[in-house]
């Protein structure tokens, strides 16, 4: 017989055990919000000269990360986190990789660090890819050779998602969950919540966690408690 204490700790194994994001080519959802940003990453490396990388900008949440990831797959760059980059830990984060993707540039980087490493970049006839909420033409460097370093680089816009996109996104999280949801429980998500990537990733997470706190399933009852921001793990009503 199982106790509400044994019931409790599976609940809570559940929750630790987390999930791996699919993060494949075929796993990326094109529309045409980003279908710019992903005819880049396939068309690699045939990136016209004389561009020596690619600028992926857009707002959190809305798929950068991934294209980062299946170009890493293909070109075996390393990945390093603008605010960890330091002119004497160059090397040391590119390692025996000749491209590199950068991620986070919003927050701030070493100047004289990121111009090391474009330049072993270029020596190394590979390329750079940096991550980014805003342009590299936006962000403010007071390092000239720098700037016209990445004014070079190519910019591939991602959008905010449309409906249709959306509600594929939103099943893509799910599924990454290995959590079944019904389309109309998807489509009432997507007529009223907030129209972003990041939004989807947020939502779908908290939907997850309720369900598994509750008796695993995620049903229009918890997607209308998770609109109305209100605990839901807690309600034992009926399901509908």
């Amino acid at each position: 017989m199982t106790t509400s204490t044994d019931t409790t700790a599976q609940r809570q194994f559940a929750l630790d055990l987390g999930y791996r994001p699919a993060l494949g080519r075929d796993d990326f959802l094109v529309g045409a919000s980003n279908a710019e940003a992903a005819a880049w990453i396939d068309r690699w490396p045939d990136w016209p000269a004389p561009a020596r990388g690619l600028a992926i900008v857009g707002p959190a949440g809305a798929g950068k990360s991934h294209l980062a990831a299946v170009w890493q797959t293909a070109s075996g760059a390393a990945l390093i986190a603008a605010s960890d980059l330091t002119v004497d830990g160059v090397p040391e984060a590119l390692g025996a990789a000749s491209s590199a993707v950068v991620e986070r540039m919003d927050g701030g980087v070493d100047e004289q660090a990121l111009f090391h490493l474009f330049n072993m970049v270029v020596e190394r006839s590979g390329s750079l890819v940096i991550l980014s909420r805003t342009p590299p033409a936006r962000l403010e460097f007071s390092l000239p050779d720098l700037a016209s370093r990445l004014a070079t680089l190519p910019v591939a816009t991602i959008g905010l998602p449309d409906e249709a996109l959306l509600a594929g996104v939103l099943a893509k999280h799910f599924a990454d969950r290995q959590v079944l949801v019904r389309d109309d429980v998807i489509a009432y998500l997507v007529n009223r919540m907030e129209r972003s990537f990041d939004a989807a990733e947020r939502l779908a997470d908290r939907m997850d966690r309720a369900a598994l706190e509750g008796d695993g399933k995620i049903s229009m009852r918890v997607a209308r408690l998770a609109m109305a921001d209100e605990d839901i793990g807690d309600d034992d009503g009926q399901e509908t």
